[in-house]
C-alpha cells in the first residue's frame, strides 16, 4: 500500500510536469488503507500550495484488482474520447459501487488465511468438492454462490453476466487470472459464444498481493452491473 508520502511525490512531480488535473482511483476503502492515504496527500498538497491551480480528486473504487483497474481504463478512453475531468470524476462516483466482480479460487486455504472463509465453510468445501464465488458488497469481499468444478464456476459467471450486465455502460469486461491462463480464455471463448457481447475481452493476470490472498489457480471477471 502507498504511503501518503509515496502518493505527495507523485503528486509533486505531475504537477512540475505541469498537470493541472490529478484522478486518484484507490483500491476499496473497506480492503485497503490507500484511498486514506491519498486522501492525506491531496490534503497535505494543498496546505503546502494554497495557491495552487491543479484539481485533484481521489476515489474510493469500492473495488479490488481488476475491478479497480475497469475504472482506470475506462477514464483513460474517456478522456481520450474528449471527457472534462468533471465528467469522468462524476462518472468514477456514479459507478463505482456497480462494477460487478466475479473471484473464484482453487484452493480454499488462501481464503482462510485472509480471513474470507470460516474453517468451517473451508471443510465443508473441501469435502463437497466445492469451488466459492466471491463479489463485492459494501466495499468488502462476500462469499455469494458455491459450484462444484470450474465448468460450473465458468457457467456460473456467464449466466450471472447476461442476467446482469449493464449494455449501456460495459463495453469491455476484464478477466482476470493468477496462474494459469488457459482458465481466462476458457472463459473469454465461453462469454463470445454463449453471449451477444460483442466488446473487447481482456485477459490480464492479477497482481503479487491479490494473488497472495486468492492462490494458484483463481479465475476472476469484471463488468458494470444494471
Amino acid at each position: 500500500m502507498p504511503s501518503p508520502t509515496e502518493y505527495l511525490k507523485i503528486i509533486n512531480e505531475a504537477v512540475e510536469d505541469g498537470v493541472k488535473e490529478i484522478l486518484c482511483i484507490c483500491m476499496s476503502s473497506g480492503t485497503s488503507g490507500a484511498y486514506q492515504s491519498a486522501v492525506v496527500a491531496k490534503d497535505y498538497f494543498y496546505e503546502e500550495n494554497p495557491g495552487a491551480d491543479v484539481k485533484i480528486h481521489v476515489v474510493d473504487s469500492k473495488c479490488m484488482s481488476h475491478g479497480s483497474g475497469w475504472l482506470v481504463l475506462k477514464s483513460a478512453m474517456m478522456r481520450e474520447q474528449g471527457a472534462s475531468f468533471e465528467e469522468i470524476i462524476a462518472f468514477n462516483e456514479n459507478y463505482c459501487k456497480k462494477v460487478k466482480h466475479f473471484l473464484s479460487v482453487a484452493d480454499l486455504s488462501h481464503l482462510i488465511k485472509s480471513g474470507r472463509l470460516s474453517n468451517a465453510g473451508a471443510f465443508i468445501g473441501k469435502l463437497l468438492m466445492l469451488k466459492p464465488i466471491m463479489t463485492m458488497k459494501n466495499g468488502r469481499g462476500a462469499i455469494v454462490g458455491k459450484e462444484g468444478g470450474l465448468k460450473r464456476v465458468l457457467h456460473h459467471y456467464t449466466q450471472e453476466f447476461m442476467k446482469r450486465m449493464d449494455g449501456a455502460i460495459t463495453d469491455f469486461i476484464i478477466i482476470g487470472y493468477t496462474s494459469d491462463i488457459k482458465i481466462a480464455e476458457k472463459l473469454k471463448a465461453k462469454l463470445q459464444l454463449e453471449t451477444n457481447f460483442t466488446g473487447e475481452i481482456h485477459i490480464m493476470q492479477m497482481g503479487v498481493s491479490v494473488g497472495t490472498h486468492v492462490g494458484l489457480g483463481a479465475i476472476s471477471m469484471f463488468f458494470v452491473e444494471k
